[in-house]
């Protein structure tokens, strides 16, 4: 009698599935495959991380800062003289405009951009920024860790407290977990830093949210007009939780300018949403334009609202692009609209390259991305293996004209469920000097060669492929 009311509830599971919106068909079936395959671990796999559930008091709190955000005075390119809209070329005007659909942030003019390719200059830059704040210090990260990097920050901020400014910092609740209850984090809050964790997990939260939808952001804004964004989590280069695998390799850019209140913005939302602490009231004023500044826009994605925005921002990126598109990333599982279109844009003649680790930290996830790689290298894709550690970046450079940081991974956690963010640059220099990045992870990769792929074993096809079948719900 057990075994028949198990198995009509994964029944009801597959129909409550198949009448979802909003869901790509292969993450359908995917789910369907798990629950007739294994019976109860399957059921309860899908009860705690299938629905994208938010939680009733979660949407209606985002639901009131939106509404509370909904006006011009609080966005950058309401400011005079900051919009950038009518400067752009006509590819650069299409990705601004899908932008600001999705995300609200328009793009803005006089922005002093500088682009970071290394942990330790990055961590100083950072550093340097806090001891000089006048009026307060706002971090978001996914990865705080009690490292060196994670006490160097931590005690700055301590002493801009002593200075009279406000310290706040979020950070993922699962993601950080381990620095929440560490010794810092409580010499932090002795110190008068306002440390918050964000979106909490725990047995009781699973049963009324999906404990796994996380904030993935890395977000840095101080003084109100200067930011930092990327891929960098507050660690040092040799991240002491999988150290086999280090350095991560990072990118991170500080800006000056308009686009910093968007990336305010977002830190702003996100401390609302865990706080109940509205902060609209530093949005307010205006940010000065840089005078030798450039078009920028930020851009946060999130599973509460517009959540196809990253990827419909991935796909206008490679449908722009005419002569060549590089991607650097170091989850590559992507939804089946990704591999297409760039299949399609490496056949058309653009010049595309992909850059991903060599070794990756998580074994299935790097299975389920070289279940992807015949369809690439059949139509002309490059791939580079980078072994100079876990590259960590998460960078695209478009035609030499526009570029992209982020804290967006290629996968369908990133796409889809996480809270993320970065930065569009409409700029030939900015770009120019991204692509010597990019470039740089490709000297230190392997190409991988079509013909040597082609002979590889069936046991690697066949592990790959399986690992590929899970792709939608990595």
């Amino acid at each position: 009698m057990l075994i028949l009311a198990e198995f009509v509830f994964r029944i009801g599971l597959v129909i409550m599935i198949l009448s979802r919106r909003r869901i790509e068909p292969t993450t359908r079936l995917s789910w369907i495959i798990l629950l007739l395959a294994i019976p109860v671990i399957g059921s309860i796999i899908y009860l705690l991380v299938g629905e994208t559930r938010f939680g009733r008091q979660r949407i209606a709190r985002h639901r009131r800062i939106i509404e509370a955000l909904a006006r011009p005075e609080v966005h950058a390119n309401a400011d005079p003289g900051t919009s950038a809209a009518g400067s752009l070329k006509s590819a650069s005007l299409r990705i601004a405009r899908l932008a600001e659909l999705v995300s609200d942030s328009g793009p803005v003019l006089g922005n002093e951009i500088e682009l970071f390719g290394d942990t330790n200059l990055i961590l100083d830059g950072l550093e340097k920024d806090i001891n000089a704040a006048r009026e307060h210090c706002h971090l978001e990260f996914f990865i705080w860790l009690d490292d060196a990097a994670g006490v160097r920050i931590g005690e700055a901020l301590i002493r801009a407290v002593a200075r009279g400014l406000q310290s706040r910092v979020l950070v993922d609740g699962v993601g950080s977990k381990a620095f929440l209850r560490s010794a810092l984090c409580r010499k932090m809050r002795a110190g008068g830093v306002e440390v918050v964790a964000a979106l909490p997990a725990n047995a009781v939260r699973a049963l009324f949210s999906r404990i796994d939808l996380r904030n993935h952001r890395k977000i840095v804004v101080i003084d109100r007009g200067l930011a930092w964004t990327g891929s960098q989590n507050l660690a040092e280069a040799s991240f002491a939780p999988k150290p086999k695998f280090a350095p991560w390799v990072d990118c991170a850019v500080r800006l000056q300018g308009p686009a910093a209140k968007e990336l305010h913005l977002l830190f702003v939302e996100d401390w609302y949403l865990d706080t109940d602490e509205s902060l609209i009231e530093l949005l307010m004023t205006p940010v000065a334009m840089r005078p030798h500044g450039v078009p920028a826009q930020a851009f946060g994605t999130g599973p509460n609202f517009q959540n196809l925005a990253a990827t419909q921002g991935l796909q206008s990126f490679i449908h722009e692009a005419k002569s060549q598109l590089v991607i650097t990333t170091p989850y590559f599982v992507p939804d089946n609209a990704t591999v297409v279109n760039l299949a399609t844009a490496a056949r058309r003649g653009v010049d595309v390259h992909l850059v991903v680790p060599r070794r990756n930290d998580s074994f299935l996830v790097g299975l389920a991305s070289r279940s992807c790689y015949g369809t690439l290298l059949e139509s002309g894709v490059h791939i580079h293996e980078f072994e100079g550690g876990l590259l960590h970046a998460k960078t695209i450079t478009l035609d030499s004209d526009i570029s992209l940081v982020s804290s967006a991974n290629l996968d369908r956690r990133s796409l889809f469920l996480n809270f993320e963010a970065g930065l569009y640059v409409y700029d030939q220099d900015f770009t120019s000097q991204l692509r010597f990045l990019q470039q740089s992870y490709m000297d230190s990769s392997r190409q991988v060669d079509p013909v040597s792929w082609n002979k590889r074993g069936a046991k690697a096809r066949l592990a790959e492929n399986a690992a590929g079948l899970l792709s939608p719900l990595l």
